[in-house]
C-alpha cells in the first residue's frame, strides 16, 4: 500500500508543471501602493527626486517612494498614468534581492508598485 501511495504522489510531481519567473536587476523607482506612483507620474517633470520628495512628503512616510537598485520579479499591468508630457504602465513587482556591497542578495519577497515610462511617438 505504501508503495502505491509513493507511486501516486512521484507520477503527480512528473505532470504538475513547474513555473519559472524571470528576474530583473538594476535600479528602480518604487513606491508602496499604486496610488503613490500614480501621483509620482502626475508630478513627475524629468527629475525623479523631486517627485519623490514630494509625494514622500505628502504622505508623511520619507520611504514611501524611492529609487533602489534591486532584483525584481515583475507582474501584469494594472494601471496608466500620465502627467503633463510623459505617460507610464504601472505594475506589481516583488522585490526579491537587493544590491549589497557584495552584489545581489536575497530577501523575504515584498510587493510594490513601479512605473515604467512608455515612448510615444506622434504621427
Amino acid at each position: 500500500m505504501k508503495a502505491a501511495l509513493l507511486l501516486a504522489t512521484l507520477s503527480l510531481r512528473i505532470f504538475v508543471p513547474a513555473y519559472a519567473y524571470e528576474t530583473t536587476t538594476g535600479a528602480v523607482m518604487i513606491c508602496d501602493t499604486q496610488k503613490q506612483v500614480e501621483r509620482y507620474v502626475q508630478l513627475f517633470d524629468g527629475d525623479p527626486q523631486v517627485a519623490i520628495h514630494t509625494v514622500n512628503t505628502e504622505e508623511n512616510n520619507p520611504n514611501a517612494c524611492a529609487l533602489v537598485d534591486v532584483s525584481y520579479v515583475e507582474g501584469p499591468e494594472v494601471g496608466m498614468a500620465r502627467s503633463t508630457s510623459y505617460a507610464f504602465r504601472i505594475v506589481p513587482i516583488a522585490v526579491v534581492g537587493v544590491n549589497t556591497s557584495r552584489g545581489y542578495g536575497p530577501v523575504k519577497p515584498a510587493l510594490f508598485f513601479m512605473p515604467i515610462k512608455i515612448d510615444e511617438i506622434a504621427v
